[in-house]
């Protein structure tokens, strides 16, 4: 067939091409995993105290707008340091980080230069401090560097708000290092305590809700199969094979990049020997797959075109991988980037030809569409067309959203009510019946409007309807610090946060009926007030459980301690409605 260009001698002989190098590759990949700098060997990120100067980090970050720090860096580099500083700033005035070489006294490799500039606006100064961040740790992993130190900027002589620096940079870390390997320390000067005990808190408060490796995953099954949407790198995911695009230049260099220089020689010989090709197979290289397909593909302003053109692609990769015997593919959002192609039109087509293919052919793969982390609107496309589609071959199915939901342009999801309406009212009214004695003061209630967990929860609640043949939801709170409110707000009640509050009856979400016993859950933020969900259930059929259960028992969907405390073990079996903040 004109699709399977490698045979299996031209296979075998590829391999051996890379075989050789595989091993030390491999092994260089994995120390790219490894700490240099941090006290625990299995964390990416921590923080102490000290002089940025003294860090033997790859990089070193300098705020060139607080001058102090920007004296003794200079200071401390030699002249070297001032003259290649001055030189990069004529070449590029306008550029964003000034990369310097260090030299002198400094034991790092290089130096990063970034202006920043605080603002009275806490939106403003919140988006200047991630972008700071973010641009530094993008700069490292383009260079290659493994390990990059940060000072806790504005925290000096501009007096910025010691909670909101550190909350702000620790996430927009975590947030980078959901894609990238690199080892990240906060230093801070020794007499600095307050923001060195900030910074720690911020670090270990994520640690204990966000895992780093947990990124954000919906999945379905399909007869006998499964296709998952995940946001994450494609290079990274653990599947059989991966797919790329060859008439993706992008897309192509990146997955070739990170498989290693063998895999482009590859690429090229195939190329070159089979211009015509549909599809080219390659070794994997040191990626953890077994083999990349990049399959022929272009895209067209016409629809038509477009949709058929998406057709065939799911057609070639279901028929070579089904040629390999293989069980697992990942698949990028093909044509939602650069290409601005219609992402309805490519969501829908994709989405439904592969559920046509498993249903049909009853193939027991697992199927992930990879969706890069700053493309959150291609996400939840991708998502809504998983959840609403039942078979593969019906129009997806509509989910009308509540009626007291407001519409935003600016794609909220959070949405403060009016003291006024019956619907904050009845929330106050129940809330006041068990925490009379516990509160003096409701400070806010927001409505919370993830459409994509919504929809996820109501495909699940029909399910449980169908298999139960009766409705098991009710309205229970669940109390939290304000950060992990934040996180889950975003990203739902998810089951790997369990554990910390203890496992009384089974490891997973806890819930209540008696807002008093979820009060004590939460904690104060740095304004002296507490937050509270009120949340959607399905407890499904429940049964008292106990700290032994890491999952629900079969045949139960969650437990209980018999009366008003309810455990939940899937991440779509609860939604949140509100958020109360009080005090």
């Amino acid at each position: 067939m004109e699709w399977l260009i490698i045979c299996s001698a031209k296979k075998d002989l590829l391999e051996n091409v890379v075989l050789s190098k595989f091993a030390e590759d491999w092994s260089r990949l994995k120390n790219r995993r490894i700490s240099d700098n941090l006290e625990n060997s299995h964390s990416s990120i921590n923080v102490c105290k000290g002089d940025l100067i003294k860090q033997q980090t790859d990089v070193i970050v300098v705020c060139s707008s607080s001058q102090n720090l920007f004296d003794s860096i200079c200071k401390a580099g030699g002249n070297s340091v001032s003259a290649s500083y001055k030189l990069e700033l004529s070449k590029m005035p306008e550029a964003s980080i000034i990369t310097v070489k260090a030299g002198g006294q400094l034991l790092s490799k290089r130096i990063y230069f970034i202006s920043w500039k605080t603002n009275s606006d806490e939106s403003i100064l919140c988006k200047s401090m991630e972008k700071f961040v973010s641009d530094a740790l993008d700069k490292a992993v383009e260079q290659n560097y493994r390990s990059i130190a940060f000072p806790a900027i504005g925290c000096g002589l501009l007096k910025c708000s010691v909670s909101l620096i550190a909350r702000t940079m620790v996430e927009e870390v975590y947030r980078k290092l959901q894609r990238h390997s690199i080892s990240v320390l906060f230093v801070i000067q020794p007499e600095k305590k307050d923001v060195y005990d900030e910074f720690q808190k911020q670090i270990q408060l994520l640690e204990s809700i966000l895992p780093s490796n947990k990124l954000r995953k919906i999945c379905a099954t399909f007869d006998k199969g499964t296709i998952e949407v995940v946001m994450g790198d494609i290079t990274m995911q653990k599947v059989d094979v991966i797919i790329g695009s060859s008439s993706s230049a992008f897309l192509r260099e990146v997955i070739i990049k990170a498989a290693g220089n063998d895999i482009q020689k590859a690429y090229d010989f195939e190329s070159k020997t089979h211009p015509n090709s549909i599809l080219i197979a390659t070794p994997s290289g040191i990626l953890p797959c077994k083999q990349i397909f990049f399959v022929k593909w272009e895209p067209d302003s016409n629809e038509k075109v477009l949709e058929q053109s998406l057709v065939d692609l799911i057609s070639t990769v279901v028929q070579n991988v089904k040629s390999y015997k293989f069980t697992s593919i990942a698949l990028p959002a093909i044509g939602c980037g650069k290409h601005g192609c219609s992402i309805d039109i490519v969501v829908k087509t994709m989405i439904l030809e592969m559920k046509k293919h498993l249903i049909t052919k009853k193939l027991p793969w697992t199927v992930k569409f990879v969706i890069e982390l700053d493309q959150k609107n291609i996400y939840n496309e991708f998502c809504k067309q998983v959840l609403t589609t039942q078979d593969g071959f019906h129009e997806p199915k509509t989910y009308h959203l509540p009626i007291t939901w407001e519409k935003s342009i600016e794609h909220k999801i959070r949405f403060k009510l009016t003291i006024t309406t019956d619907e904050y009212r009845f929330i106050v009214s129940n809330f006041d019946q068990t925490m009379k004695e516990k509160y003096t003061q409701i400070i806010k209630i927001e409505r919370i409007q993830n459409e994509r967990w919504y929809m996820q929860y109501i495909a699940h609640k029909e399910d449980f309807e169908r298999r139960l043949k009766k409705n098991t939801e009710k309205s229970l709170y669940h109390g939290c610090p304000e950060q992990a409110a934040n996180l889950i707000i975003e990203d739902c009640f998810n089951r790997s946060f369990a554990g910390k509050n203890g496992t009384l009856y089974g490891f997973g979400v806890y819930f209540s009926s008696n807002a008093a016993y979820s009060h004590g859950y939460t904690s104060l933020n740095t304004s002296g007030e507490r937050c509270m969900f009120i949340a959607r259930v399905l407890i499904g059929n429940t049964t008292v459980g106990n700290s032994s259960m890491k999952t629900r028992p079969l045949g139960f969907d969650s437990t209980t301690d018999g009366n008003h405390i309810f455990v939940t073990y899937h991440d779509a079996q609860a939604l949140a409605e509100y958020l109360i903040t009080y005090k």
